[in-house]
């Protein structure tokens, strides 16, 4: 028995190490390729855990398997698209049947900020925080976060990203000789179709993605 109970030390150990590791090594995430110039006077987004930063500039960001971990980004100067999800946890009460959930999720649809960063800036978001679980429920639909810089300024407030995207889609232009009937230089039917679908393609989640595929080669 005291060996067991020295193994299950180790691995409490071992697993605090870890998660104090990623901790440290995760805190702040570059959110572009390669190595820009820019990089050396990065702005800074500090995300609570209660917000899950998805996309930067169209850039997907890393899905971490813990839940609720607050994370700095690293912005260059500039404009930037954020793209996020809030969600609030309340615990059950009463009775909780086996395999059933202890807690109530609630989430809001993905949202999305625009806002010029400055370099070596510090940004976090803000909003209103629910007292109850009906409140939560109730306010979610109209959930909006601001974005404002270390002196409390507001730089920029969120609006529903699939509307947004919708709205972009729709005012996709035609490329340049393409009729607006549909028809591009060579004739071909659905070229102006084509430039929406791969305006549309390029802010859809990655969740999206995949189920478009599925349906097109089904």
């Amino acid at each position: 028995m005291r060996v067991v109970h020295v193994f299950r030390a180790a691995l409490t150990v071992l697993a605090l190490t870890v998660v104090a590791g990623c901790s440290t090594a995760v805190t702040k995430l570059e959110t572009w390729e390669g190595s820009p110039s820019a990089a050396a006077e990065a702005a800074t987004l500090k995300a609570p855990g209660a917000i899950r930063v998805t996309r930067v500039n169209g850039r997907s960001m890393t899905n971490y398997l813990m839940d609720d971990l607050a994370l700095d980004y690293a912005l260059l100067p500039g404009e930037n698209e954020v793209v996020f999800t809030y969600k609030t946890i309340w615990a059950k009460s009463g009775v909780v049947e086996n395999g059933e959930s202890k807690v109530h999720v609630i989430k809001s649809e993905p949202q999305v900020v625009r806002f010029d960063a400055s370099a070596s800036e510090t940004y976090r978001f803000e909003f209103d925080k629910p007292g109850s679980r009906r409140e939560a429920e109730q306010s979610m639909p109209e959930f909006s976060a601001s974005i404002v810089n270390a002196e409390g300024e507001v730089m920029a407030r969120s609006t529903d990203w699939s509307s947004t995207r919708q709205a972009q889609a729709e005012r996709t232009p035609l490329s340049d000789g393409q009729a607006s009937d549909g028809q591009g230089m060579s004739g071909s039917a659905g070229a102006g179709s084509l430039e929406r679908l791969k305006a549309t393609w390029q802010t859809a989640t990655e969740q999206e993605k995949k189920a478009f595929l599925r349906w097109a080669f089904e």
